[in-house]
């Protein structure tokens, strides 16, 4: 098992480099709604969901747990303007469910607008909104949030399991990036962001327990640091995780000395907003995996001691 020091430096880290670059989670309110206003929102709801992950599993120092409440009162207060920003998104999109993605954890966190809580309950009622075109592993993870939010799911959850690419636990040579993307998000969903283990269909984890490590193995050799930190995050969601400790040492090494994770190999260049934007995934993955995981070592440990 790797050293749960080194991994709980990963996320230490990342959090530092997260606050300390925090006006890159910015809006564009003057952008052209037709060409992307809410394209922007999609930083900040990841950030809340890590935040709340990181409440949540209760591992984070102090001087963590400060700074994400501190980078959750800005992007609420500051880039979100105290929510009105969503409800702003909601008028320009009025059935995208970008805005509800966004605000759901934010209020899971104690913030609150109710503009966008009355919008989203009169948009569940509408067959536009069960029907909006989305993957599979999108459905799954808007069911999700709508259980989350207090809402009867459209559709079920259990009805959209078997949709998803990983429920039918193809081929494991076939993945590719895409699809290793959608295998990760389909176990955050069944597992709600790591907090239960047990939602992962028996096969599935059988089948993520055989072939997960071979995945983590390729994506560590090609230095895809974004997507290896995901299944990083995968691994810590399983019943058994094996937190390897070649995949951990590496990623580590990957890191950045001020915290920031490159997406692929190394560090890119250009103005401090593009790379922003090219870095804050990895970085925020990589304080979910090493949030999820320093928690899961715990766990062992405490479990070995007793």
């Amino acid at each position: 098992m790797t050293d749960t020091r080194l991994i709980h430096r990963v996320g230490a880290g990342a959090l530092e480099w997260l606050w300390a670059h925090r006006d890159g989670f910015r809006l564009e309110p003057d952008v052209d709604p037709e060409i992307g206003f809410l394209e922007r929102f999609k930083p900040i709801g990841e950030l809340a969901l890590i935040c709340k992950v990181l409440f949540r599993e209760g591992v984070a120092g102090s001087r963590q747990a400060q700074l994400a409440r501190q980078l959750l009162d800005h992007t609420w207060r500051e880039t979100l303007d105290g929510g009105r920003m969503l409800v702003r998104g909601q008028r320009v999109e009025p059935f995208s469910p970008a805005p509800f993605e966004v605000y759901l954890p934010f209020k899971e966190l104690g913030y609150s607008q109710p503009e966008i809580e009355h919008a989203t309950v009169l948009n569940h009622r509408l067959d536009s909104w069960a029907r909006f075109p989305v993957t599979p592993t999108r459905r799954l993870g808007l069911s999700a949030f709508q259980r989350r939010f207090g809402l009867t799911a459209r559709p079920p959850e259990a009805d959209l399991v078997a949709t998803t690419w990983l429920a039918g636990t193809p081929e494991p040579w076939t993945v590719e990036g895409h699809t290793a993307y959608d295998v990760t998000h389909t176990v955050f969903h069944l597992t709600d962001w790591g907090e239960n283990p047990g939602g992962l269909p028996p096969d599935v984890a059988d089948y993520l327990a055989t072939w997960l490590p071979v995945w983590i193995d390729d994506w560590l050799d090609l230095e895809r640091w974004d997507l290896l930190g995901e299944l990083l995050v995968v691994d810590a969601c399983l019943p058994r995780p094996t937190l390897d400790e070649a995949a951990w040492r590496g990623f580590a090494a990957a890191q950045q000395p001020d915290g920031a994770m490159p997406a692929v190999r190394t560090m890119p260049e250009g103005t401090p907003d593009a790379v922003f934007d090219v870095v804050y995934h990895p970085t925020l993955v990589a304080a979910f995996a090493s949030l999820l995981a320093t928690s899961r070592a715990l766990s062992e440990l405490a479990h070995s001691a007793s």
